[in-house]
């Protein structure tokens, strides 16, 4: 890791706690604070600007929650290292959040160094989660199929509708590199190789329902 400091942002829409956690992680010289955001929707609008290396990103917000908000800023800053801040340590929370993308998962009421020790571990390229949260991830069955998350399910809807990857890239104002990506996971999580399966998928499970769209 270089010698620059790690820029972080926190998202949490009590104040007190990122007042709190800012003034922990500034007693650190390795550490910059780049921002404190109170919601998802203003990480989503300003994370690019800020630019920061973690983000330490509230669950539970009103509006975009710290999961889709997580999706989305990956999209954009997909070498951003996403650690999860939660007050809850049950194993679905913590695997959708990883399949989200966050690099890792810590419950609020850890104690405060080991919020440093999470921000070192993801910068090495790691994944971490605290003793709580790791406690209570049990392995997932080989049967088990993954659940699509929201972003995804958007984009299913989208490609269902006929749209290519193309304009499913302007629809969502992201990259056609990110539109197949996407698709390719969608595609491996449900066990479907084509389009046509796709749209199949979309029909019969209400995707659709309410779109207006007719096949």
């Amino acid at each position: 890791m270089s010698t620059e400091s790690i820029r972080v942002l926190i998202v949490d829409d009590h104040p007190m706690v990122a007042e709190g956690i800012q003034s922990i992680l500034e007693s650190y010289d390795e550490i910059e604070v780049v921002g404190t955001l109170g919601s998802g929707q203003a990480a989503v609008d300003q994370s690019v600007d800020l630019a920061p290396d973690v983000i330490l990103m509230d669950l539970n917000m009103p509006g975009i929650g710290g999961l889709s908000a997580t999706e989305i800023i990956l999209e954009r800053l997909p070498e951003t290292r996403i650690l999860i801040l939660s007050m809850h340590d049950s194993p679905e929370y913590i695997s959708t959040a990883l399949s989200h993308g966050a690099k890792g998962y810590v419950l609020k009421d850890v104690p405060t160094e080991e919020i440093k020790q999470a921000i070192d571990a993801v910068m090495r390229g790691e994944q971490y989660l605290c003793t709580g949260a790791s406690g209570s991830l049990k392995p997932k069955e080989d049967n088990a199929r993954e659940a699509l998350t929201g972003r995804e399910q958007t984009i299913l809807l989208e490609l269902a509708q006929g749209k290519s990857n193309k304009e499913v890239a302007h629809s969502l104002d992201i990259s056609v590199r990110t539109v197949e990506t996407h698709r390719k996971n969608i595609k491996r999580k449900l066990g479907i190789s084509s389009t046509a399966g796709l749209t199949r998928y979309a029909l019969e499970h209400g995707v659709l329902q309410g779109t207006g769209v007719g096949f």
